[in-house]
């Protein structure tokens, strides 16, 4: 593949050994250019890297993107990938005038680049801004900067994220670190303490935080030192700070640091205090030389470590946790190598600059394939339609097991889908997104697309409004007329109750539905008693079963974090509000029943943020036994992941139902519609019971039935039978795609 690489060439920071170290893996495999728009440092540790380098600078910044043109003519690139903002600029002159794909890594945010200038921040800023929403693809070097440009309105189908690598081979030679720090400036005296940062010295690394923190825990353990490498705008400030806040004499300000091995070397503690940053090389660098570390909650942290066990994390500008973070490790040696070597362990093994290359390559990869099947297929990819982006954790759960089938059949194949709330979706699923009842925008959707999804749940019913069912048996005729093959995935049918309405749904679905994959039996005798006979109508399972649970170790820990035991009994209670219904206070008398008896804690679990919070509310008010209310959003294998923590579920949500069997876990069904009767009789399970018949003794009674051993069998048994039923739905989508 022959690859050409623009950058700037004032690179320094984390960019420059990004990029040179990546350009220095490719092109073992691959032919590959460098470009520096600049004399400097960078070019010349470029060239000395082996790197095939091409400086591009006459003082006008013009002629020199002409000059780039003309090599990219000549020399053809099947890909061009810059970085920064210059380079970005450079890099649309190719697309325009080369017709070349081009890709941006998204280094840092854009519009913090030049906050510290007002002149560059509406210049260079501006154009910078404009030029990245004309790129073919980006990557960004955390999921942090993939959100933030998915809330910016970048589309998620551009965007890839690689996390930084390092060659953790390349230690630095033994330094001599009372030597190295009185060099720099420190008084440094044996058993001190040293904290590293190497950094610009500008507004987003935020030092003052750094400084102000540092003060504070000195008084506390005057054994500290603070080491900052790094040039910038800011020093003279920070150099006066360091002297009003008293520590001037335990504070260095080396300048810009070259050999940041060595710094590393020297410390005993890496520290970064950032606003914002995509995945800082500091800290990967301070780890491969055994620091531990201390850093704010940016980029892709959270990713690298884990808080508490091998390093701390705290939140941006936050001086008293960083301040007892400082404290804490300078006090404490064992805990420091402690952490130092299992981030170490950790980051050795997954941030390897071999891994970081190869995902790179895999990146190149695609784009290429993704180019060539656009140009070769104008109609491709899938539209899914459904109740999708109201908060409901049953709904996000169908939707989440549509995209995982649709991207098992062909991981490259465009998604599109119909929500509420469209920036979100995009953001959760990484898929494009448009609104539910933007009718042009979702009519042009299905003009490019090859499939048509009519996605999960019960969308063909009247109960809740007829309006809802015209709409989803337009968007059904509309896709099939538009040229899309039409697959109702996973459905719940009815109920539909009026005449009229029925006699138009078999009319909509007989002429324009291919293939119908039902989740329960209920929904095939409705179909048929409404004359749908001439889709293909196969039985299946709800999309949600395919769905797997979190890991153990992260239910435990959000069980910590709410201050609930990882190792209790427990009986949960999916509840929601429904017409009339008020009798809350029998499953609060169950709740104590279930404690009494078994000792087994209620645990209420709302599937639909707000709407289901109160129901679970008023049923905790009447109770005498402990309790708790959790709240997991739409994290939906969290949620499957605490459902198998429990004893058994109660539940009225058809959804904390299917969880339920997903887990393999006794389920009792407390029912107010048509299909969670259907999903009980499809199960094989007699524990239902319609809501006006429900009494506290039928409640107590499946309750004893459902925490025997012989019923957890059952239960086992269930989620295995439906499991295998549920991939019946991809089986029909491969076929409508093939």
């Amino acid at each position: 593949m022959k690859i050409m690489h623009i950058a700037g060439g004032g690179d320094r920071g984390g960019a420059k050994p990004h990029i040179l170290s990546l350009c220095s893996q490719l092109k073992k495999n691959n032919e590959l250019r460098l470009f520096s728009l600049r004399t400097g440092e960078f070019s010349d540790d470029a060239a000395a890297c082996g790197i095939d380098t091409t400086t591009i600078y006459s003082g006008f910044v013009l002629r020199d993107y002409f000059r780039l043109v003309r090599y990219a003519r000549k020399w053809k690139p099947d890909i061009v990938h810059c970085h920064g903002a210059k380079a970005n600029i450079g890099g649309v002159f190719l697309k325009v005038f080369c017709g070349a794909t081009i890709v941006t890594t998204v280094h840092s945010d854009y519009r913090l680049d030049y906050m510290h200038s007002f002149l560059r921040r509406n210049t260079i800023g501006r154009l910078n801004a404009a030029a990245l929403r004309l790129f073919d693809y980006y990557v960004t070097v955390s999921d942090t900067f993939r959100r933030m440009l998915i809330g910016r309105g970048f589309s998620p189908l551009r965007i890839m994220t690689i996390y930084n690598g390092l060659d953790f081979s390349q230690k630095a030679p033994p330094v001599d670190k009372a030597e190295y720090l009185r060099a720099a400036g420190l008084d440094y005296h044996p058993g001190d303490v040293v904290l590293g940062i190497p950094a610009r010295l500008n507004p987003v690394k935020d030092l003052p935080t750094l400084l102000e923190a540092f003060a504070l825990a000195k008084k506390q353990n005057p054994h500290i030192k603070l080491l900052i490498g790094g040039d910038g705008e800011d020093k003279d400030k920070l150099v006066a700070l360091a002297q009003q806040l008293g520590i001037s004499d335990s504070v260095s300000f080396l300048g810009w640091v070259s050999d940041v091995p060595r710094f590393f070397a020297a410390c005993d503690i890496d520290v970064l205090c950032s606003i914002s940053e995509s995945f800082p090389y500091s800290i990967l660098e301070g780890i491969r030389e055994g620091c531990a570390v201390i850093t704010s909650d940016v980029g892709g942290m959270r990713k690298l470590i884990s808080h508490g066990e091998d390093g701390y994390i705290f939140q941006p500008k936050d001086v008293e946790t960083f301040t007892k973070y400082i404290v804490d490790l300078s006090l404490n040696e064992e805990k420091r190598r402690l952490f130092a070597k299992r981030l170490y362990d950790k980051a050795s093994e997954t941030y390897s600059l071999e891994g970081m290359a190869r995902r790179q390559y895999e990146i190149y990869e695609t784009i290429c394939s993704k180019e060539e099947r656009r140009r070769k297929n104008p109609r491709d990819g899938v539209l899914i339609c459904g109740a999708y982006g109201r908060g409901n954790a049953g709904d996000e759960a169908i939707l989440k097991a549509i995209i995982a089938a649709m991207r098992s059949i062909d991981p490259l194949m465009p998604l599109t889908v119909m929500t509420r709330k469209p920036q979100e979706t995009e953001a959760l699923h990484g898929v494009r997104a448009v609104y539910t009842f933007r009718f042009p925008a979702f009519l042009r959707c299905m003009r490019k697309t090859r499939l048509f999804i009519n996605g999960g749940g019960s969308l063909i019913q009247d109960i809740t409004s007829s309006r809802s069912l015209y709409f989803y048996l337009f968007t059904i005729w509309a896709a099939r007329h538009l040229g899309c093959r039409v697959l109702m995935y996973g459905c719940g049918i009815g109920h539909v109750q009026h005449k009229r309405n029925r006699r138009l749904a078999a009319r909509i679905l007989n002429a324009n539905a291919e293939i119908i994959t039902l989740r329960d039996a209920v929904s095939k005798r409705e179909l048929s008693e409404m004359g749908i006979t001439r889709p293909d109508i196969r039985m299946a399972a709800d999309p949600a079963m395919s769905l797997s649970p979190a890991d153990e170790q992260e239910a435990d820990e959000f069980f910590r974090l709410c201050g609930i035991s990882e190792h209790g009994k427990y009986l949960c209670f999916s509840l929601r509000p429904w017409m009339d219904f008020d009798r809350f206070e029998i499953f609060a008398k169950a709740g104590d029943y279930a404690y009494d008896k078994y000792g087994m804690t209620t645990i209420f679990l709302p599937i639909e943020l707000p709407k289901d919070l109160e129901p679970s509310r008023r049923a905790a008010q009447a109770m005498h036994s402990p309790h708790y209310i959790l709240e997991t959003g739409q994290d939906v294998g969290l949620t499957i992941a605490l459902m198998k923590k429990m004893q058994a579920v109660c539940a009225m949500r058809l959804h904390a139902l299917v969880f339920s069997a997903a887990a393999g876990v006794p389920f009792i069904a407390t029912s107010y519609d048509i299909k969670v009767n259907g999903f009980m009789e499809y199960v094989g399970s007699s524990a239902c019971c319609g809501l006006h018949s429900l009494t506290l003794e039928w409640l107590c009674n499946e309750i004893d039935a459902a925490i025997s051993r012989s019923s957890r069998q059952a239960g086992e048994a269930v989620s295995a039978k439906l499991a295998a039923l549920e991939k019946e739905n991809a089986r029909a989508a491969k076929e409508l795609l093939a």
